[in-house]
């Protein structure tokens, strides 16, 4: 018996779309993958040469993805140097915050937060060491969208920092007023600082056990106990 075929365009319709959407999320996805590659050397690059090394072409050298890739992921220079600077701030908190987290609100966290903070640099996990510190002046005079990027992450790890004194001065860890807990959170961001500045000058990882040092000395001062201070041992 003869039977009539047919096509089933509903059927159709649904397996184009099915398709289109597996075709997009894999080129999303291999999208996303050269984007995080492209920016692994951006922030590399910026925390040797600054902002201004991080540019289409530098990168198109340096990642072997061609200019027009590089500018279509990214749009132009500008909107590349805020995503090495998103970027860079993401490694930070993997490193420092998130590590640091695992510890209770206190001094103990307060303490492994500083370590980390002096590894992160110590380790270079950027060649050039700190990445912020690193491009930090280089856009001090250049305002604009790059340099709020830079300066906004700052404000916000110098008052995350802070809050962790608060934290342990609530909890009864440490004893300062408000002035002191201000001070002595500039005097622990200040060692950090030239713990990373000395030792790319000196080529030694001393600077960061004298920071360490220092850093154990003032909170010891500030009433915190030798063994919540572990981590800032040498």
């Amino acid at each position: 018996m003869y039977e009539r075929s047919y096509v089933d365009y509903t059927n159709d319709r649904s397996y184009t779309s099915v398709m289109t959407v597996v075709t997009e999320d894999r080129r999303r996805a291999r999208g996303d993958a050269s984007r995080r590659e492209i920016l692994v050397h951006a922030t590399d690059i910026a925390s040797v040469e600054g902002l201004d090394g991080v540019t289409i072409g530098r990168l198109a050298e340096a990642s072997g993805h061609s200019k027009s890739s590089i500018a279509t992921l990214f749009g132009g220079k500008e909107s590349l140097q805020i995503a090495a600077v998103a970027a860079a701030a993401d490694i930070f908190r993997e490193h420092v915050v998130y590590p640091a987290r695992q510890e209770p609100r206190g001094v103990r966290r307060l303490a492994t937060l500083l370590r980390r903070a002096l590894d992160y640099s110590r380790e270079r996990v950027f060649t050039g060491g700190c990445f912020f510190a690193a491009t930090a002046a280089d856009v001090d005079s250049k305002p604009g969208p790059v340099r709020d990027a830079v300066h906004g992450w700052l404000r916000d790890w110098y008052g995350y920092l802070e809050a962790q004194l608060r934290h342990a001065v609530a909890a009864g860890e440490l004893a300062l007023d408000d002035e002191a807990i201000e001070q002595l959170a500039f005097e622990l961001i200040s060692l950090d600082n030239e713990a990373n500045a000395r030792s790319l000058i000196v080529g030694s990882d001393r600077p960061y056990r004298l920071a360490a040092r220092a850093m154990r000395e003032r909170l010891l001062t500030a009433g915190a106990t030798a063994g919540a201070l572990a981590a800032l041992e040498a």
